[in-house]
């Protein structure tokens, strides 16, 4: 539930189990694991040569503002301001500039260190930009908030800067609707048309929701848990078991999704996991057209329903060229956003969310560079990026995320979002470094679906079953490792996992269990030179090293989903261990294509010489080219590209 309360403390009470059952050493759950037998399985699908996914698993991949033509470049400035210095709080004279700023123009912070405490944060509620004079010299701070390896908040949480018309909602309803209409019909996927009952107060350019009704009942469980709360077709698996078991704390005994204030309404209406945010095109009688394809159907029989939100999104307002630091409810969230974005943006020391998109659509991260946060502990106290409460079309490009508990989540959200070509590693908890924290992911709530993973470099590719299942996710031409680089935890030590053989689990993909219909196309897998040990199917219960883990569970007695495994598209990747490209479909003859969502090669690739595109090849003699969030980051310059040739380097913004 998104309001006041949970707002200022980001700890729900559904995490707690989960923290507790991560404080067990790595290598204590190693010791006293129950051997079940994990059998390898290949995916029964035959791929049509004219298309590299099947059509329920594609889907549109369009976002942020792709389609108009991106992120406008703003010259004409209203106001310029500097730091007030000393101990003067700045967040009352950049508000007022703000507020008086012409749509269009921008807000300038010009170099220096301005102060946000006491609860203040800006909103940015109009299509202006916020810009500071360079991420490495305007930095807004919350200096009495969060503090490194400190999972204390301040007396008045709040993050620093909000997109959108406001922090909270003004209703009790997590995504704020206030007027839902019956479809008529089903919504079908691909189409962009549905009729409602009542088209009363839908507009043109209006932001809406769409989604259903789980049809959750209880099923035998795939795990042998007796009992699961799930959807016949389980697109719906909620983390309730029959006879309970310990697990998460989601429900009490006698609660339910639809429960008021239970897991099934933290990031979403009351049993309505399932779900995307839109924009309306056209109002034609009972026929609402919108701007893109629905990215899966929506059923009369589940009572589908479009929703109107109480308060406008708020359109085409951007964030670039600062540094954010110390919000302790988040650093910089979008909230009943749409068309906005944040560029060239350095975030660190946060509790909550580094980024948030809460109820957003088409929201656009680039440039970025989010890392360290200030307490790295599941519960949703250190997550680098987060799509919540039906947060659709987001596209996360070009940008690093290292540092952090987990680096990315998709709760109830993320439909046709795409994350690309993002360096994301050193995934960790502080409290235990030895557990290798997911990578690329889009789950941690019921709901999450259509997510396309293109071009990352990451510790590895998972979806957790936490507080329930995600379905539909790609994995497109990604490098995963497998293992984390080295790095210094803030609770002390180094975490190596190179060298610290008993730190795990290792996979470099896996998916746990009730994860559906996912599929791994043209990555590349493991370390060269460095996989003695590794197998190349493993199971949790194995405490060995995989290439792949599919439908682990992390709960005794740690059992496998089988079909996981079996409903998981393996096509055209390459592992170090086997040192063959394996091509599950019993085709060797398709041709990858250069990407999913790109049409040509991204201009970032020519911010700095000698970059090669796809930079993931696992066809080609050569499988790894570098990838350019990468090689900033290994350069010590997140956003200046450097140029492989060794020459001078020139500005990636």
């Amino acid at each position: 539930m998104f309001n006041r309360k949970v707002i200022a403390t980001r700890r729900n009470p559904g995490h707690r189990t989960l923290r507790t059952a991560l404080r067990r050493p790595w290598q204590r759950l190693a010791a006293t694991m129950i051997f079940v037998a994990c059998s390898s399985h290949s995916s029964a699908f035959a791929l049509d040569s004219m298309e590299i996914l099947p059509s329920d698993r594609a889907t549109t991949w369009q976002p942020g503002l792709m389609a108009e033509g991106g992120i406008p470049s703003r010259k004409t400035i209203c106001a310029t301001l500097s730091p007030r210095g000393g101990t003067l709080d700045d967040a009352a004279v950049i508000q007022g500039a703000i507020n008086a700023c012409p749509v269009g123009q921008v807000v300038q912070l010009s170099a220096g260190r301005f102060l946000i405490n006491g609860g203040n944060f800006l909103l940015l509620n109009k299509a202006i930009t916020l810009r500071g004079s360079g991420p490495g010299r305007t930095m807004l701070e919350k200096q009495d908030g969060a503090k490194p390896f400190n999972d204390a908040v301040g007396a008045r949480p709040s993050p620093l800067v909000v997109v959108g018309p406001s922090l909270f909602s003004s209703t009790s309803d997590t995504v704020n609707a206030v007027r839902s209409a019956n479809l008529r019909n089903d919504a079908i996927k691909g189409e962009r048309t549905v009729e409602v009952d009542d088209a009363a107060g839908f507009v043109p350019g209006q932001i809406v929701l769409l989604d259903e009704a789980s049809a959750a009942d209880w099923r035998v469980d795939p795990q042998g848990r007796g009992q699961i709360w799930a959807s016949e077709d389980f697109r719906v698996v909620w983390q309730k078991h029959k006879p309970a078991i310990q697990f998460v704390d989601d429900f009490a005994p006698d609660g339910f999704p639809s429960t008021p204030q239970s897991a099934g309404s933290w990031f979403g209406r009351p049993d309505r996991p399932v779900a995307e945010i839109k924009e309306i095109s056209t109002v034609s009688g009972s026929r609402i057209t919108f701007t893109t394809p629905i990215h899966i159907s929506y059923r009369k029989a589940n009572a589908a329903q479009l929703s109107r939100f109480a308060q406008p999104h708020v359109k085409h307002a951007g964030i670039e060229d600062l540094a954010l630091k110390g919000g302790d409810a988040g650093n910089l969230r979008f909230n009943w956003a749409a068309s906005s974005w944040a560029k060239n943006v350095d975030n660190s020391v946060w509790h909550g969310e580094g980024f948030a998109i809460h109820s957003s659509f088409r929201v656009e991260l680039r440039e970025f560079y989010v890392h360290d946060a200030a307490w790295a502990q599941p519960g949703g106290g250190g997550y680098a990026i987060s799509l919540s409460a039906g947060s659709s079309e987001a596209l996360i490009e070009n940008g690093i995320a290292v540092r952090a508990n987990k680096l990315v989540v998709a709760r109830s959200a993320g439909a046709g979002s795409v994350v690309g070509y993002n360096y994301m590693d050193m995934g960790y908890i502080n409290t235990n470094g030895a557990w290798i924290e997911t990578g690329l992911n889009a789950s941690h709530m019921v709901g999450a679906h259509h997510v396309l993973f293109e071009g990352n470099y990451a510790q590895n590719a998972d979806s957790d079953d936490t507080h329930g299942n995600s379905i539909y996710h790609t994995f497109f031409r990604n490098y995963l490792r497998g293992v984390r680089a080295g790095f210094d935890n803030q609770a002390g030590g180094t975490i190596d996992d190179v060298s610290q053989l008993r730190n795990g689990p290792r996979r470099a993909a896996g998916l746990m269990a009730y994860s559906y219909w996912m599929s791994f196309i043209g990555n590349v897998l493991g370390v060269p030179g460095q996989m003695d040990g590794w197998s190349y199917e493993t199971c949790f219960t194995d405490a060995k090293p995989g290439v792949w883990m599919l439908g682990w569970d992390a709960v005794k007695p740690y059992p496998t989903d089988a079909k996981v495994a079996t409903s998981t598209i393996r096509y055209g990747n390459f592992d170090y261990l086997t040192n063959k490209t394996h091509w599950d479909s019993g085709s060797e003859d398709q041709a990858l294509p250069a990407s999913m969502y790109l049409t040509s090669r991204p201009p970032f690739f020519d911010a700095g010489r000698g970059y090669e595109w796809p930079w993931v090849d696992p066809v080609g003699i050569t499988k790894l080219h570098v990838l350019p969030a990468k090689a900033r980051y290994d350069a010590g310059t997140p956003f200046v590209q450097p140029n492989l040739d060794g020459s001078a380097r020139k500005s990636s913004q």
